[in-house]
């Protein structure tokens, strides 16, 4: 539709440009084709939200574990009760957190205007936007929010606002006329009107070409349906790590179930009680319920940092961002055009410097000769007049002062075509014209004006991509009779010239340079003009020498294999279309990339989908936008981002330790049992059995390895965290010689539980049981002060964690309690110890700190 002429357009759609549409055709094609309106998603219900937080490994083999322990011992059920309790917290904690998924089709559904007006059987009317049809001839005037996608017909110094579409920064000049290809950018279509745009000047007549589904915002629709939500690198590190502990966990509760029944040491019920243990041991219950935990305390940190996370692993996704793509308006420039630099007989100056009469003399003919009004901070219209006026302001001019002076009288409005716009004003007694537009075209007006010179100035601001526009005034002996642009619009003075931008947030330069530090490189994706992209990005440090800049247009000639090969050559891509960004998106994950989003607009909305993270503007943003998003920033300020990338490592460095903390945990308690069923096979006259029954192991899961564990996970973030390279996606989560660290750690804490057990056996099984559940979970306690940091736990770092020593007091503590009140004592089976047993198990849980200070000693002897 691009290419045709009004005539072709009414032929090709079976309507006029005059009476519109007959009631008979809208009715035959909304039967057709059905409504203005986009296709709803279909959601999943409660119930199934539920059902789904039960596919976890870990969830499944607990859920076989209490199963099995009810089967084989029916009135033992408070091991049962416990795992239950357990699965069913993790699976609330996951439902509540999918009852916030996305509203990106309600917010596009919210977007649609909610009437149009539009000429049906020769009568103007208005009508439900859902109820436009293709065909239909639409009145487009200031003030109107755009039914439906139409090309436009009749246009009178129309201008649209599209920049939650295209990302344009200034609303469009639109034009009747044909274009020369179908081939155009979205933003180069400037005689189309799309759905959900605003008109801000002018009127004007467009037919409808599409609706529904069929208009850019569907298509961005069906883009946001069809994206799939992708594991983040936190939830593929887990439910590896779930794997891996599902399979040793069953590997080990065969072997000791053969050993000891076949071995013909213990009845089935007994083996299959022993196994269970086993299995309880194993499995860190509460690892995902603390991870959930910590993500959610983050969140509420994130928040003092301007940031609101609407989807809890997104907080640590952050953390192993290589790239963040960031949409120019308004995330990285301030949204708002400004006036840089000013031209005038004194030469070219920045807007600071220009102090001289004659300059701020230049700069009032530019505000006098423009609509817009700025009013006790608020702005009324156009952003480039905007701009204007607050250059005066800034110079303590305002718009209502200048009033006092001059009489506003005729005037000659904007017109696309011959790109100016005059005004009459009377002062002190004498009439002048002020005329202002594009520098080429004044000048043509102009008498005796130093051509050459003013075109050298003009050339310097738009090298610098700035916006230039001129202005020119005439004197009159008395009104002219006839008020037409070519009496008034010749024999100008040329006054001055003044270049404008969307200028770079101050705060976004050092983010970038910060972001660079940390192995994390920004991307700029705009729907701007290339040169006005690549100007903003230079100055922002985004475009540097080895890489360049990019048009959607060359985007279209290249296959994604093509893009994929080139893609670490660009750092710009301007005038883009939302089915570029997806694809920029994935080339760079395609590469191995962790890649953060940035935007506002509905034509960011797929890319912040399809990207590992998404992150919306919180004041500028569309409520599609924030939607499709993981993470809103409040301040709309890019730097925010960099802060959360802080947060984003802090907080993978502490799910690491907390990882660490529970898996060398579990491989002690495992080690304990699996080395009293051993050594009962291979030397039955030792009289072991098993040390640590099914109840103790879950309490010292959940209440001896979880307090600490969650106040690891609060844990400040490590000074020097930003002078990291961020991690690969693939790398291993157990990378750098952690595992080897986990394993070596869970021996250390096995052997010494099983020494405390076996010197308690020599008085009877109780008190060595008792023994081994105290070393055990004292161990823990002290373990959690090993884990907190690569240094000695004798640093100054070891008091800059209120959380865990309150954890630990808390812990020590409540093993006191269940072990001395006889309540408690009786449903663990414990019993209360000497001095002397209690002192060997306390004893040896601390010798836990001086092996591993050792071990901290040496490597920092070896590493010098």
């Amino acid at each position: 539709m691009l290419t045709k002429t009004t005539k072709q357009i009414e032929e090709a759609l079976d309507t006029s440009s005059q009476s519109g549409l007959t009631s008979a055709q809208v009715s035959k094609r909304l039967e057709e084709n059905g409504y203005n309106e986009l296709a709803e998603q279909k959601k999943e219900s409660l119930l199934i939200k539920f059902l789904n937080q039960f596919k976890d490994t870990l969830v499944i083999i607990l859920l076989i574990a209490a199963a099995v322990s009810i089967a084989v011992e029916p009135t033992e059920w408070i091991d049962s009760v416990i795992i239950l309790i357990v699965v069913l917290i993790n699976a609330i904690l996951g439902v509540v957190q999918e009852s916030k998924a996305e509203k990106s089709l309600e917010a596009l559904q919210k977007l649609s205007a909610p009437t149009a007006k539009v000429i049906r059987n020769n009568q103007p009317m208005v009508v439900d936007a859902k109820e436009l049809v293709v065909g239909d001839l639409l009145i487009l005037e200031a003030g109107d929010c755009v039914g439906s996608d139409a090309r436009i017909i009749e246009s009178h110094n129309l201008q649209i606002d599209e920049s939650a579409l295209t990302g344009e920064s200034v609303p469009v000049h639109k034009s009747a006329d044909p274009l020369e290809s179908e081939d155009m950018p979205l933003g180069d279509r400037v005689n189309m009107a799309y759905q959900s745009c605003n008109v801000t000047y002018g009127r004007g007549r467009a037919i409808v070409t599409s609706t529904g589904m069929q208009n850019e915002v569907g298509k961005i629709a069906d883009m946001l349906m069809n994206e799939k939500q992708e594991l983040t690198p936190l939830q593929v590190k887990l439910n590896e790590i779930g794997k891996m502990i599902g399979v040793m966990c069953i590997a080990i509760c065969i072997i000791v179930f053969a050993m000891e029944y076949f071995g013909g040491l213990e009845s089935l019920l007994e083996a299959f009680k022993t196994s269970i243990a086993l299995a309880v041991a194993a499995i860190p219950e509460g690892l995902a319920t603390i991870v959930t935990i910590v993500l959610a305390l983050s969140v509420q940190k994130m928040v003092k940092h301007h940031a609101i996370v609407r989807r809890l692993p997104a907080v640590e996704t952050l953390g192993s961002t290589s790239i963040v793509c960031s949409d120019k308006t308004g995330t990285l420039t301030q949204n708002k055009m400004t006036v840089l630099e000013v031209y005038s007989k004194e030469g070219l100056k920045s807007l600071d410097d220009a102090n001289s009469e004659d300059e701020i003399k230049m700069l009032n003919y530019f505000t006098l000769c423009s609509d817009a009004q700025i009013k006790d901070g608020k702005e009324i219209g156009d952003p480039t007049e905007i701009a204007l006026v607050a250059a005066s302001l800034k110079k303590n001019y305002s718009k209502e002062e200048l009033a006092k002076t001059y009489k506003r009288g005729e005037e000659l409005s904007f017109d696309s075509d011959r790109k100016m716009m005059s005004v009459f004003y009377e002062v002190d007694g004498e009439i002048i014209s002020i005329t202002k537009g594009g520098c080429d075209v004044v000048l043509n007006k102009c008498d005796n004006a130093d051509v050459d010179k003013i075109m050298e100035a003009n050339n310097l601001m738009a090298d610098k991509a700035l916006r230039v526009l001129a202005v020119a005034i005439r004197k009159w002996d008395k009104m002219p009779e006839t008020i037409d642009f070519d009496t008034v619009e010749n024999h100008l003075t040329f006054v001055g010239l003044v270049g404008m931008i969307d200028p770079p947030r101050p705060e976004a330069k050092d983010a970038i340079a910060t972001a660079k530090k940390a192995g994390v490189r920004t991307i700029m994706i705009t729907g701007d003009h290339i040169n006005t992209a690549s100007a903003i990005a230079k100055e922002l440090g985004i475009l540097t020498e080895g890489t360049r800049a990019v048009s959607g247009t060359e985007l279209n000639n290249m296959s994604d294999e093509e893009l994929m090969e080139h893609i670490e050559e660009f750092s710009v891509y301007a005038r883009v279309a939302p089915e570029h960004k997806v694809r920029i998106v994935n080339a760079w994950q395609s590469k191995g990339h962790i890649v953060a989003m940035t935007g506002d607009g509905v034509n960011d909305a797929p890319a912040l989908k399809a990207a590992d993270i998404g992150c919306a503007m919180g004041i500028t943003g569309t409520d599609v936008a924030k939607s499709a998003a993981a993470m809103v920033l409040t301040d709309d300020n890019f730097a925010t981002i960099i802060t959360s990338i802080r947060e984003g490592r802090g907080i993978f460095d502490n799910i690491q330790k907390d990882v660490q903390y529970l898996l060398s945990s579990n491989i002690g308690e495992v080690l304990t049992i699996f080395l009293a069923s051993l050594i009962s096979v291979v030397i039955p006259a030792s009289g072991f059995g098993v040390p640590l029954l099914p109840i103790h192991l879950l309490w010292v899961n959940l209440i001896t390895d979880s307090l600490p564990a969650f106040a690891l996970g609060l844990e400040p973030t490590e000074a020097n965290i930003m002078d990291r390279q961020p991690r690969k996606k693939d790398e291993d989560f157990f990378s750098h010689g952690l595992m080897f660290t986990i394993v070596w750690q869970g021996i250390m804490v096995g052997l010494l539980t099983l020494l405390s057990y076996a010197y308690g056996e020599t008085f009877n099984h109780e008190t060595g049981m008792t023994m081994a559940f105290v070393t055990l979970s004292a161990a823990q306690l002290f373990h959690s002060f090993n884990v907190k940091s690569h240094a000695s736990i004798f640093s100054k770092q070891i008091f800059n964690n209120k959380y865990l020593w309150g954890s630990a007091l808390l812990g020590a503590a409540l093993q006191i309690m269940i072990i001395n009140v006889p309540f408690f004592a009786d449903i663990f089976d414990l019993v209360p110890l000497s001095p002397t047993c209690a002192l060997v198990s306390v004893g040896l849980a601390f010798s836990t700190i001086i092996i591993v200070e050792i071990v901290k000693l040496i490597k920092r002897i070896t590493s010098k």
